[in-house]
């Protein structure tokens, strides 16, 4: 079985067994979270890419739980270096792990940090999605990213069980690609992410899930602290 617990923004949380990791922990800036960060256990922190709104609290995550994050190359690096345990994965690379499978997917976007106060940007290499087999099911968190065509192939080529889609608009997709993006990708479930966090996002996330009904598409809406098992 897996549990699939959704923190708010892109934060979720896979837990099967003994084993739990974490996507895009952003819980202390997300004033919509439900859950202490202190009150969060996992063995391994999955990161898409390096915008604060997805890496805020992996290093303090990573060393209250002895955990290992995985990113690509130049973030692994950059948050190795403020003393998380980390592991190097790129697009279109796969590890397996005592929880399963990962595997790296393309996403369009960007990745970087910025520095305000001396009007510095940090490049923290190419944006990503991920592919988690885990609990004998397949979760595709596809990040932040607009809609591709790739999409089709990952459909085609991986049989998907949960796809976490953003659907906030402005930054990513928004909800009639994330919609195309649903068909394509043909899982058997789709869950909306990143959106409503702060007001450029705002989107109703049951009006999502109704159109993707429409489709013949399985969706659900789950609130921040919200969990559902496969």
């Amino acid at each position: 079985m897996l549990e699939i617990k959704y923190h708010g923004h892109s934060c979720v949380q896979l837990t099967s067994e003994e084993h739990s990791i974490i996507i895009d922990p952003f819980i202390s800036g997300n004033p919509q979270a439900a859950t202490k960060l202190s009150d969060i256990r996992v063995q391994y922190i999955l990161l898409t890419h390096g915008h604060e709104d997805h890496i805020l609290d992996a290093v303090e995550l990573a060393k209250q739980n002895d955990a290992t994050i995985i990113a690509t190359f130049e973030l692994a690096n950059y948050l190795g270096w403020q003393g998380a345990k980390t592991m190097a994965l790129n697009l279109g690379g796969s590890a397996a792990f005592p929880f399963g499978r990962v595997k790296m997917t393309q996403a369009f976007h960007s990745s970087g940090m910025v520095f305000s106060e001396d009007n510095r940007i940090v490049y923290l290499g190419m944006p990503g999605g991920f592919l988690v087999t885990m609990g004998g099911k397949t979760v595709y968190h596809a990040g932040d990213t607009g809609l591709f065509g790739d999409m089709k192939m990952l459909g085609e080529r991986h049989d998907i069980d949960v796809a976490l889609l953003p659907i906030g608009d402005v930054f990513t997709m928004g909800p009639e690609d994330a919609q195309t993006a649903a068909e394509w990708v043909g899982a058997k479930l789709v869950v909306p992410i990143h959106y409503n966090t702060f007001p450029p996002i705002k989107q109703d996330g049951q009006a999502f899930v109704d159109s993707l009904k429409e489709k013949g598409i399985d969706g659900i809406v789950l609130k921040p602290g919200e969990s559902t098992s496969l």
